[in-house]
């Protein structure tokens, strides 16, 4: 299983590269990104 220490990096990458290739890819990326982490935050459970 992988921990978030080596998911959040291979994580940044994908969304780097997809970004370089479709710049209008960043809202969704970033409000993906937004609303994930704020669940996690208001419910740590979901995390594992």
């Amino acid at each position: 299983m992988l921990s978030d220490l080596s998911l959040a990096p291979a994580v940044a990458l994908i969304a780097g590269i997809l970004i370089l290739i479709m710049p209008r890819l960043l809202n969704y990326i970033v409000a993906f990104y937004l609303i994930i982490v704020g669940l996690l935050g208001l419910f740590p459970q979901l995390a594992g």
